[in-house]
């Protein structure tokens, strides 16, 4: 481990191929009883955003690895054998998957963006509309976090999200008078989307 973190603080090294090696050679070390598949991807991000690559967002190229597992432990196989080429391809083809992927949600979510800004009545600067961009990072609120994100009194949010429910913008879930929820269920849709590209497991 100690030869692995001295690796991974090189800076003379393309950056993917050292984060595709590292990766490698933390699985192939297995320090801990449960958890190394996380931990080993969890490490190329760390990498990634140490590196500078990566800065406000996680491009998913450590899931991409997942999209194909018979390939993806056939390279593990192979730098284990001492051959170092596969496991890099590997990371090349995942990372190309997910930017593909990232700019899929990123039209996605301009589109759903859009939408609303067309659907929703209310004029320009009332809470309705300054919560709109905030429901793209956050898409289940609720009355207390439209007031923190608006900067609103409670019942200017209140006003709001009932302006959003009657554009079909928010849907409330469940039907109790407390601690209610509100669901920006586009949002949802895109993002499960993005999941099935990355090709999420059950």
């Amino acid at each position: 481990m100690d030869d692995l973190i001295a690796f991974v603080r090189r800076v003379d090294l393309p950056v993917l191929v050292q984060c595709a090696i590292a990766h490698a050679q933390f699985e192939t070390i297995h320090p801990f009883n449960d958890g190394n598949g996380r931990v080993g991807r969890t490490l190329v991000h760390a990498m990634l955003r140490h590196a500078d690559v990566t800065h406000r967002l996680t491009v998913p190229v450590s899931a991409g690895l997942l999209t194909d597992t018979s390939a993806y432990f056939q390279a593990l196989t192979a730098y284990r054998n001492g051959d170092v080429e596969p496991i890099v391809g590997q990371f090349v083809n995942a990372s190309f998957r997910a930017i593909r992927n990232g700019r899929h949600l990123v039209d996605d979510l301009e589109r759903v963006y859009d939408g609303w800004r067309e659907r929703l009545p209310s004029r320009r600067g009332s809470a309705a509309r300054r919560l709109l961009p905030h429901l793209l990072n956050q898409p289940a609120v609720n009355v207390a976090y439209v007031e923190a994100a608006t900067g609103s009194a409670m019942s200017a949010a209140q006003r709001a999200v009932e302006q959003l429910e009657n554009a079909k913008i928010l849907t409330r879930v469940g039907s109790g008078q407390r601690n209610r929820v509100w669901l920006a269920n586009e949002v949802i849709d895109a993002l499960d989307a993005f999941a099935e590209r990355v090709g999420r497991r059950g």
